[in-house]
């Protein structure tokens, strides 16, 4: 067997855009030869996939696969709706949800590494995938719940399968908690109640709301007792119990739940793309690039 040295591999990175690993495996598959090497890579579209890596991915579906107690999401992002929207695609995506439930994790680096089912990595079946369609794909974000026996469990995708949430009650039936979960999707709450409000955004927004009072006129003091009511008005609408519920805003979802003798234990939503900067191109400068880069 030939001896692989850190040179060939960088070679073999520079030709093909695959990762170090990979082409130190390819590398010793093919004995050392460079060229078999990369065109071992790119029969098994690995090297063609790589090329596609530093794309933008902020489009895409969230999935869901459910047991019991047990529910798992997954965003998996592509670089266009119309991709999102394949077939094939969209069965990767499902049985990604499944391996994810199996694997009974929030590390997304676990669910990669777990076996697709066909024994494939989930990863290595993405890359294969990406190198069939055309386009960058990611396997972005896992969301795990177990909830505890006894508990009841709510699930809502949304019909446009961008939004997926779990929502988790003491008390209550499985309507309930769909609703719940309903209303995490509309109102995207940052904390499960009031109190839970993170003490440095309750502390930036009080100096906030004194800065404000104090420049309309008020004196300090004065502004300080102002601000206790804007501030549980504040930790209110960030906060799922503290929101008027999206069913019947005269009431928050917190009393909602109490008339029903239930309370929430937690809940957990994930939209497509979300945080991803999405980069910006005109129509004709995103063709000009499709078919330059169909063309490598």
């Amino acid at each position: 067997m030939a001896n692989v040295t850190a040179a060939m591999v960088k070679e073999l990175r520079d030709a093909t855009g695959a990762g170090m690993m990979d082409c130190k495996k390819a590398l010793v598959a093919a004995n050392g030869d460079m060229q078999a090497a990369i065109d071992a890579m790119r029969k098994s579209g690995a090297a063609k996939a790589a090329k596609k890596a530093g794309r933008v991915a902020a489009e895409g579906i969230i999935t869901v696969a459910r047991d019991g107690n047990k529910v798992a999401m997954v965003e998996v992002n592509t670089e266009t709706d119309f991709a999102a929207k394949n077939a094939e695609f969209q069965a990767f995506a499902k049985q990604a949800a499944e391996v994810a439930l199996k694997t009974a994790s929030n590390d997304i680096e676990a669910v990669k590494a777990a076996d697709f089912g066909n024994g494939e990595t989930v990863a290595a079946t993405l890359t294969a995938l990406i190198a069939k369609i055309g386009e960058n794909m990611t396997l972005r974000r896992v969301a795990f719940v177990e909830a505890q026996a006894g508990d009841t469990v709510g699930v809502y995708l949304h019909s446009n399968n961008k939004i997926g949430v779990v929502t988790v009650l003491k008390g209550g039936d499985e309507t309930l908690a769909k609703d719940v979960a309903m209303h995490v999707c509309a109102m995207k709450p940052d904390f499960l109640k009031p109190e839970d409000v993170a003490a440095d955004v309750v502390e930036h927004e009080r100096k906030l709301q004194i800065e404000m009072a104090v420049k309309s006129g008020k004196p300090h003091e004065i502004a300080e007792k102002m601000v206790e009511g804007r501030m549980r008005k504040f930790t209110g609408e960030i906060s799922l119990t503290g929101q008027p519920f999206v069913r019947d805003p005269n009431v928050t979802v917190g009393q909602m739940l109490k008339e029903h003798n239930a309370d929430v234990v937690c809940f957990k939503r994930l939209e497509v793309g979300e945080g991803v900067e999405k980069k910006q191109e005109d129509f004709a400068a995103e063709v000009q690039a499709q078919i330059a880069d169909a063309q490598k």
